[in-house]
């Protein structure tokens, strides 16, 4: 078990990963994996029937959004997607969208405003990767609670749960080959990341999701699970707010509480840093700020700023 973070100036970042491969997963589902799952190396899924088919979520870069529409052509005789649905607003899920342009891409009303607002800015935070020639394209079919998409035969239910990671986070459910597409309400093996939702919320979505009673979980990130994954998930938020109580408790300062934590078995999870904006989160909400309610954006850059500190360098994008 480690305490803290070593300061890590001198080692370079990994050169950018292999792109995505397709897994299926269910006749016609196709889990799209890009390992390991770190910063901006997102999974997406790709969804085959009777002559159509739809993708859920992109890819960060054009260089591996192009990829991707290559395996989706490649798995439907090379008909593009008619639809594609984003599980939330973040970058690495929505940038390639625009390089399906005969689809319709759909989301949470929230989605569409929130990456209207949010733009292109996560490409300033990594400018040194090669994100290409991206355009925004956010949803032009939003919803407010469920949709349903029929894709051939598939019927894909939409549900917007939260606030959790984010204010609009949909899960795209297949009810008849129990496939739940959690979006980064779960990642496997990877760090949960609650800044700009909740801990308390992202808690209450556990609930929701082993509701449904999937057999194969597609997480935003990392590799494939069953529900087992969802107690992982639990067991990290419930530690972040453990550590959060004791620290605020005691007068200490979210970063300081991050540096005397012991992680124990979440410590070998990818992108351990976001601890920091964790708990900057679960101090809020111990301070009274309601699950729904956004952190200001100072609180926010702040939050990231200690991240980085934390860590000894900035995060690793392998996209």
């Amino acid at each position: 078990m480690r305490r803290g973070r070593a300061v890590q100036h001198h080692r370079p970042c990994p050169s950018p990963r292999a792109p995505g491969r397709a897994t299926e997963v269910a006749p016609g589902v196709h889990a799209y994996l890009q390992p390991p799952g770190g910063w901006c190396l997102n999974n997406a899924g790709i969804i085959v029937s009777g002559g159509e088919s739809a993708l859920v979520d992109t890819a960060a870069t054009d260089s591996r959004a192009r990829h991707l529409r290559t395996t989706a052509l490649a798995l439907n005789g090379a008909s593009a997607p008619r639809t594609v649905v984003n599980t939330h607003f973040h970058g690495d899920h929505a940038f390639g969208n625009h390089l399906f342009p005969e689809a319709l891409v759909i989301g949470h009303e929230r989605t569409r405003s929130e990456m209207i607002a949010a733009g292109l800015h996560l490409t300033g935070l990594w400018p040194d990767v090669d994100w290409g020639d991206i355009e925004l394209a956010p949803p032009t079919l939003t919803f407010t609670d469920r949709l349903t998409l029929h894709v051939g035969s598939v019927r894909a239910e939409l549900e917007h749960i939260g606030p959790a990671h984010t204010s609009n986070d949909t899960v795209v459910w297949l009810p008849e080959q129990k496939v739940l597409f959690t979006g980064d309400l779960v990642m496997n093996g990877v760090t949960p990341f609650c800044l700009m939702g909740s801990i308390t919320g992202s808690l209450a979505a556990m609930e929701r999701l082993r509701a449904f009673g999937a057999t194969t979980i597609v997480p935003g990130h990392g590799p494939l699970a069953g529900p087992e994954v969802f107690e992982q998930t639990e067991g990290y938020l419930r530690l972040v707010l453990q550590l959060a109580r004791d620290g605020h408790r005691a007068g200490r300062t979210p970063v300081e509480a991050a540096r005397d934590a012991d992680l124990g078995p979440y410590g070998t999870l990818l992108d351990s840093e976001r601890l920091v904006p964790n708990l900057h989160r679960a101090y809020a909400e111990l301070d009274g700020t309601p699950a729904t309610d956004p952190l200001p954006m100072p609180v926010m850059q702040t939050a990231l700023g200690e991240m980085i500190e934390y860590h000894g360098r900035l995060p690793c994008c392998l996209a």
